[in-house]
């Protein structure tokens, strides 16, 4: 039964809600992927989204929903691109459903509404579920939840969860004590210890290695329906739904350099290993004229057969440091392709993927050789190395563009590179980095032939020509290996 929430008609506003938190830890993505479960056990499609540069939710939002789920950020992106962006990928679903990142206000900088939820739910013009934490606490909730009602006039809620309630008479008080405050709607939920997803240093296990499966995604539905009316929320986001209608890209999307008979392929790893990509950035990239073929650097060894560029996003390669070791034919092959000049671009663990491998005690050498494109040494941490919103200049020319070409993402990682850039002349530091603050940071960024690689996530909807410069440049990888032309587009060709 679908409830009051039956499929839409082309033609009809999509409803849609952003579930936000109090704070980190209240339970967003536990109560996110309950009503994701909920909605399409319904028979509804729902268009999944995170707010953030978060990789692994969306991964779990995927696992549900059976559909990719998308970044929204408002440091990363412009208003503009955000609605794009939404709008595109709302198209024939019947419900949006989009996660929060921290607590509702939280964002880049303690002043500014930059990159937090809020902001995304007032450029959506969609309504709040608020999710708080409300382990120990009687009527002190009412006040929690009435400063979040009231700090910004702009936003309209569709209801609160109280999370972590000891009791239905725990539950049955808090209720009470937020009667005067006129909620629309309020749902609880009880603590369960056995609803909790695993987790690791760079956040929860991810859905490529099984961290939410068919069962458990089914009890937090079960967990969530028990404690909340999910009929009366629907009917809720149905009454707030806007006119939200999917964008027309026909006409800002224009094929970059030479025409060919078929796209440019390129080669993406994706595995246990590297998992972490902006479903966008691959999106844009089919949209410049690029063949995504996905491969494993686990388990294939080889690369997909004629391709035209590569790309190794972030992930656990040190977790699989063995693995990927054995797998010389592969990495004999990545080394042999960057020599030849195929556009490489690697980003976090496909760049660590890229070095030497990872450091031993007392050892100068790796028990388990990796690429050895970069002459660096991986040296995990038990720490955090850096965290935070990037934004790049490239100092030079590269196949993302030329010098002075701006680019935003994210930084995230436990290690740090051991050996020091001047031990090679040839590898070249290619960002100027400023963080969310437009503090400068240390120069990062590092290239060498036609490859191109660094810790930060680059988000290609901050700058669309990056990813079109990555696939002309990989159509001129085509020519050139057709023709016998061994140059290169940007740099100067380099022969180690």
């Amino acid at each position: 039964m679908l409830g009051p929430l039956a499929h839409r008609s082309p033609d009809s506003p999509l409803p849609g809600i952003v579930i936000a938190g109090s704070h980190s830890g209240c339970g967003k993505t536990t109560v996110t992927l309950a009503i994701m479960t909920a909605l399409k056990k319904r028979g509804l499609k729902v268009a999944p989204f995170k707010v953030g540069p978060d990789f692994i939710d969306p991964g779990h939002h995927a696992s549900v929903c059976g559909c990719p789920s998308h970044n929204l950020d408002g440091w990363i992106l412009n208003k503009s691109s955000v609605q794009e962006l939404y709008s595109q990928y709302c198209a024939g679903a019947d419900v949006s459903v989009i996660e929060g990142v921290m607590g509702l206000f939280d964002g880049a900088g303690g002043t500014s509404e930059s990159g937090s939820t809020a902001e995304i739910a007032k450029w959506l013009d969609l309504p709040v579920l608020l999710i708080v934490d409300v382990l120990g606490m009687a009527r002190s909730v009412v006040a929690l939840v009435k400063g979040y009602l009231e700090f910004d006039s702009g936003l309209r809620f569709a209801g609160v969860v109280l999370n972590k309630t000891g009791s239905k008479r725990h539950a049955a008080l808090l209720k009470v004590a937020l009667s005067p405050l006129g909620l629309s709607w309020t749902g609880a939920l009880f603590r369960n210890q056995d609803l909790q997803l695993p987790s690791r240093h760079l956040g929860l296990i991810t859905a490529e290695e099984g961290g939410l499966e068919a069962k458990q995604a089914d009890l937090f539905r079960s967990w969530f329906e028990k404690g909340c009316d999910l009929n009366l929320l629907l009917k809720t986001i149905r009454q707030n739904r806007k006119d939200i209608r999917p964008a027309d890209q026909t006409e800002t999307i224009k094929r970059p350099g030479i025409s060919l008979s078929r796209p440019v392929r390129i080669a993406v790893a994706k595995d246990e290993a590297f998992c972490f990509y902006y479903q966008a950035n691959l999106d844009i990239l089919e949209r410049f004229g690029a063949e995504i073929v996905f491969f494993s650097p686990l388990r294939d060894h080889s690369l997909p057969p004629v391709i035209q560029g590569l790309y190794l996003g972030g992930g656990y390669p040190e977790l699989h440091a063995q693995a990927l070791s054995t797998n010389r034919e592969l990495r004999e092959e990545i080394l042999t392709k960057a020599r030849g000049n195929l556009p490489i671009y690697a980003e976090c663990g496909g760049f660590l993927y890229l070095c030497r491998g990872l450091a031993q005690k007392e050892n100068p050498r790796p028990a388990h050789p990796w690429v050895g494109l970069f002459p660096f040494m991986v040296n995990m941490q038990k720490r955090r190395c850096a965290l935070g919103y990037r934004k790049i200049i490239l100092k030079k020319d590269t196949i993302l563009g030329p010098a002075g070409t701006k680019i935003r993402g994210h930084e995230f990682h436990y290690s740090n590179l051991l050996e020091p850039i001047s031990q090679d002349k040839s590898i070249i530091r290619i960002y100027e980095v400023r963080n969310a603050g437009d503090n400068l940071l240390a120069p990062e960024g590092y290239t060498w032939n036609n490859t191109l690689a660094g810790y930060i996530h680059l988000h290609f909807g901050s700058c669309p020509d990056a990813a079109k410069n990555f696939v002309a440049e990989a159509q001129r990888h085509f020519v050139r290996n057709r023709s016998g032309f061994t140059g290169s587009w940007f740099t100067e060709d380099q022969n180690r």
